[in-house]
């Protein structure tokens, strides 16, 4: 059996073709993506929430904006109407949840939020590109149970939420799953 140097043509040669055939890509970062080649432009206006936390209509389409931005080939414009597709989306529930108290006090810990949207993405002619009517995502962060320490970390647990929103819708749009 002849052994093959690390250096040498048939090595460097069945490396690159292993490294070529493989297949591995890392999700949402793909360039050969779903949407049709006439999608260049894409806008995210405000999103409609039925909800009572307010906030939420505006850290949702700033993160997944910044998400398309950074992630992806496409251009964000502001107008839907200079836009080759429109994403829109309707946050239909928030719940806080508690998932863990403090055993002296009984009060909450930790709270688990959980934000459930209907994301569509449409181009020029009204043809739905994407559609998720029920996508669902939570986040989980702490409270103190000592008042006189208290920080509200909702608004925190909100942003993170929204970035992990952002990454899941930016990458179920490229990948259409």
């Amino acid at each position: 059996m002849k052994v093959f140097r690390a250096g040498s043509p048939f090595a460097l040669c069945l490396f690159s073709f292993a490294l070529t055939s493989c297949g591995y890509h890392i999700a949402g970062n793909s360039t050969s993506d779903v949407l049709p080649s006439t999608v260049k432009t894409v806008a995210i206006p405000a999103f409609s929430n039925v909800t009572i936390r307010y906030k939420l209509t505006s850290y949702m389409p700033a993160a997944i904006t910044r998400e398309f931005i950074s992630r992806t080939r496409y251009q964000v414009v502001n107008d839907p109407k200079e836009a080759d597709a429109v994403l829109n989306g309707s946050i239909v529930r928030f719940d806080s949840i508690p998932i863990t108290f403090d055993p002296r006090t009984g009060r909450a810990s930790a709270i688990q939020a959980l934000v459930v949207m209907q994301i569509t993405l449409r181009d020029r002619a009204g043809t739905v590109l994407f559609d998720r009517p029920r996508f669902e995502s939570r986040q989980n962060y702490e409270i103190s149970t000592d008042p006189k320490a208290y920080f509200d970390e909702s608004d925190v647990a909100l942003d993170r939420l929204s970035r992990e929103v952002a990454r899941s819708v930016v990458s179920a749009v490229l990948e259409n799953f």
